[in-house]
């Protein structure tokens, strides 16, 4: 049995003493649950919901990549871009503090100003979203000329590694969560990537025909496809668990994997997910995803009945930098 401990920093300390019931005891026992699970050799995918990169996720995230303490990741293709958006447009983003108290006027001066808000900062479109598209569409164009097919984020991982982008850096790289997995050619799927800005404008270049074939983007099948292969050769020798922010197409399309690995392929010996976390403010409702309890997924064949399972009830973007902090001891 391994004596991993982690190095205990004021953030740690202050969980420990603090986070004693409720939803802060919650988050102790899942930090402390995600911790076991890796100290037994296990891996775990995090999954991004919501607007995690438009809130500065990546300045804890970024650390558990490089750490070596997340080893897959789902994401929603805005959670895709709006890393990129920040890493070269941070300066230009708008904070808003009062945001509940717009008026739609208000929120059309916005939009006249090409500010495009997100609760309570505003993405720049000028210096963020052209910027990247001008990036993005050469590597996009190449691969199109080529007759080559790439996943979204494979493209995003291209620019990053080509160093294109660098000289427009306005923070500091090392807290650009998807530069890191670039670097480390994380394993990612990106499920329903083209709801996002960069998918509707890859949409808009096939119409107008600057990109001629449409599967020079690999669809979502590709990505279940290839979460398919990872979770089957890693869970060989590894315990995977599930780190699930938020809800929605991030966390049940990879989690999905495990029910069509056993029950579509008929491969019997497929493990269940290991460990379960979810960060949701959602409630609990009729048909809700986001919202249903970690039982319900036992019933579909992705947990088993007596494994680890939490569900801390708050705000990610409180919630999650605070586990991430626990975990890697600061």
């Amino acid at each position: 049995m391994s004596t991993y401990q982690p190095t205990k920093g004021v953030i740690t300390q202050f969980i420990d003493h603090h986070y004693r019931h409720f939803n802060s005891a919650t988050l102790k026992d899942a930090a402390v649950g995600y911790n076991k699970h890796l100290s037994k050799n296990g891996k775990m995918m995090v999954t991004l919901a919501g607007a995690m990169s438009s809130a500065e996720l990546g300045l804890s995230l970024a650390e558990m990549i490089r750490q070596d303490k997340v080893h897959a990741i789902s994401c929603t293709g805005a959670n895709l871009e709006e890393d990129v958006y920040n890493l070269v447009a941070h300066d230009h983003y708008v904070r808003i503090p009062n945001w509940r108290d717009l008026t739609p006027d208000d929120e059309q001066k916005l939009l006249d100003k090409h500010l495009n808000r997100v609760t309570d900062t505003c993405i720049p479109e000028e210096e963020a979203i052209r910027r990247i598209e001008d990036a993005i569409l050469d590597v996009w164009t190449s691969a199109d000329k080529k007759g080559e097919s790439y996943l979204p984020h494979e493209y995003f991982y291209k620019i990053l590694l080509s160093g294109v982008l660098e000289k427009h850096y306005q923070i500091d790289p090392k807290n650009s969560w998807l530069l890191a997995a670039a670097q480390k050619n994380l394993p990612m799927v990106v499920p329903g990537w083209e709801d996002s800005t960069t998918g509707n404008i890859f949409a808009g270049h096939t119409m107008k025909g600057t990109i001629k074939n449409v599967n020079t983007m690999k669809s979502g099948i590709f990505y279940m496809r290839s979460l398919a292969e990872w979770y089957q050769t890693v869970s060989k020798k590894h315990d995977i668990g599930f780190f699930q922010i938020g809800g929605g197409i991030a966390g049940d399309f990879p989690i999905c994997v495990v029910p069509m690995l056993h029950q579509d392929l008929e491969f019997t010996d497929t493990k269940v997910w290991k460990y379960f976390c979810q960060i949701s403010d959602s409630t609990t409702s009729y048909g809700s995803y986001s919202g249903a309890v970690p039982n319900e997924k036992i019933t579909w064949g992705k947990l088993e009945a007596h494994g680890p399972k939490f569900i801390i009830e708050s705000d990610a973007s409180i919630v999650a930098p605070l586990m991430f902090g626990y975990i890697l001891g600061w």
